[in-house]
């Protein structure tokens, strides 16, 4: 047995004083844990492959445990064990490589500005927890609602530090976000009138026979988010109500189709609470007709969000901005800077058109948010919450619109380089085309794209269904390998192809965000997945048997 493993640590006053005390000299034993923490992590990130090659079986198998260890560890042990059996086997979301999914490589500042966040350790629920923060937050708010809504320099004076208005909310995510927007829009429908004390004091039930409603809805694209359904339920109007609206051959949602459906539902004295457009779908990256579905929630009187988590941030480019048009009419917008605008995870944002929008939600108490303070945990869901803001502060100051605008371009024509390069492979099929740095495609060997091309123009379903049911087998197992072998990572979908019907078939799903992908390193995916798809000769030879 080593010396390492024959030392232990004890649990005393002085030890754990040491450990809540700020190390006197940079070769103390915390000094140089520190420092090697971060060789390590540098390390990590510069390694390019997407992930090591280990069952999650066997890790799950080192976090067995359930019983707090009863003696104290070492830090310097801990800090090994950690490295070995979570770091290395962690996800390379930085890797250029890593197009899977809607989380990309950070800017390297982030990372010792992060600590200085921690350290501070704000919490934004009060201002007596975070006076300096606070303003901030708010100054970070303001930037957005300005990025959206572009309203002149005396509206932001009269709002950006007002107590008793917002801009907007700080929050984890696109989903707490979206709730907070629906929240909002709820408790504005269903407001105190008469003798009727509002849906926030007497609740959803007594608010429907007030106002004289059978029940509440909303409208949404197909493509919605499923944190829309989580609103939903959360709010008491119940998933079933989150009414789906088919979308296009393009996947935009068909604002006639929407206004269909509104009015059956006023047929059924069923109120339209709200309609959501989508900025940046999570499928397929398209962004619905915003200024359309303005004018149809301006007909139908209802509140009209905007779910821009994804696609927010093209607001950032002065170049491709004109692809979220209307989306300044939304009421409330959600955009997530933890996506493309490049922030650590946790770094939600909803934005009100109205700064009043917020007294909606608002919420006191006597030992922490107090009437008329700054206290910006009155206007959120969330109550304790870290200095989030700090870093998206930091990305905004220090890489600034015209980097954003240099980050923004680069991924969404390194998503119309790689949709070239697709389309131009015999045996590679594009399914959907990238209005953002998002797109679908699928392994189509050349010989079955002949046979699908002339099944659609025979409208022959029996073939269709055989060639799709076999190329999602072929397009699930090739995702795997491609996955566990870990030299490169695409995510893979369920979409329905309008050339197709409407049957759902799986898809490779890629996300070009990361500035550090290259054009060699597409072709080499592309490259990857034409070996892997040649190892699947079950698969193939079913496919030739229908060509």
């Amino acid at each position: 047995m080593t010396e390492k493993h024959l030392r232990k640590a004890t649990a005393s006053e002085d030890n754990l004083m040491r450990i809540f005390t700020v190390p006197e000299a940079a070769d103390s034993t915390l000094g140089r844990i520190e420092q090697q923490l971060s060789a390590d992590l540098a390390g990590f990130l510069q390694d390019n492959i997407a992930a090591l090659e280990q069952p999650l079986s066997d890790i799950e198998d080192h976090f067995y445990s359930v019983e707090v260890p009863p003696q104290p560890q070492f830090v310097s042990d801990y800090v090994e064990d950690i490295m070995s059996h979570l770091v290395a086997q962690s996800v390379h979301t930085a890797a250029p490589s890593f197009i899977g999914h809607m989380t990309s490589a950070l800017p390297y500042f982030l990372l010792p500005l992060s600590k200085l966040m921690v350290g501070l350790n704000q919490n934004l629920v009060k201002i007596e927890t975070s006076k300096a923060f606070t303003p901030m937050e708010r100054q970070v708010l303001g930037m957005m609602h300005h990025l959206i809504y572009g309203r002149d320099k005396d509206f932001y004076q009269g709002f950006l530090h007002s107590a008793s208005h917002a801009l907007g909310a700080f929050c984890s995510g696109g989903t707490v976000a979206n709730i907070t927007a629906l929240w909002i829009a709820r408790n504005q429908l269903l407001k105190a009138s008469g003798n009727f004390k509002g849906v926030t004091r007497e609740g959803l039930h007594k608010a429907l026979k007030h106002y004289g409603w059978d029940d509440l809805a909303i409208l949404v694209s197909e493509r919605g988010h499923y944190s829309l359904g989580k609103a939903a339920d959360l709010l008491g109007i119940g998933r079933d109500n989150i009414i789906s609206v088919p979308v296009d051959a393009h996947n935009k949602v068909d604002v006639e189709a929407m206004r269909v459906a509104a009015a059956q539902l006023q047929a059924r004295n069923i109120r339209v609470m709200a309609i959501v457009g989508v900025a940046g779908t999570t499928e397929t990256g398209n962004v619905d007709p915003l200024a359309d579905m303005a004018s149809l929630a301006k007909e139908i009187n209802c509140h009209f969000h905007v779910d821009a988590a994804w696609g927010g941030a093209t607001l950032l480019s002065e170049k491709y901005r004109h692809l979220l048009g209307g989306i300044e009419l939304a009421d409330s917008v959600t955009i997530d800077a933890h996506k493309q605008m490049y922030v650590p995870m946790g770094a939600g944002m909803v934005l009100f058109k109205d700064p009043s929008f917020a007294s909606a939600i608002e919420h006191h108490a006597e030992y922490i948010l107090r009437q008329g303070s700054k206290d910006l945990g009155s206007q959120t869901l969330e109550g304790s919450r870290p200095g989030m803001a700090m870093l998206v502060h930091a990305c905004l100051n220090i890489i600034g619109r015209q980097g954003y605008e240099i980050l923004i371009n680069g991924s969404l024509e390194r998503a119309r380089f790689f949709a070239g390069l697709i389309q131009a492979q015999a045996d590679f099929e594009l399914i959907s085309e990238p209005e953002l740095c998002l797109l679908t495609y699928r392994y189509v060997p050349a010989k079955v794209r002949q046979t699908l091309a002339q099944a659609v123009a025979q409208q022959d379903k029996a073939k269709l269904d055989a060639i799709g049911s076999l190329l999602d087998d072929l397009t699930r197992a090739i995702q795997k390998t491609q996955r566990e072998q870990g030299k490169s990572f695409v995510s893979r979908t369920r979409i329905t192809p309008k050339v197709y019907g409407n049957d759902k078939r799986t898809v490779f799903r890629v996300v070009l965000a990361n500035p550090l992908t290259t054009e060699a390193i597409l072709a080499a995916v592309l490259d990857e997945q034409r070996v892997l798809a040649s190892g699947e000769t079950d698969i193939l030879q079913a496919l030739d048997a229908l060509c």
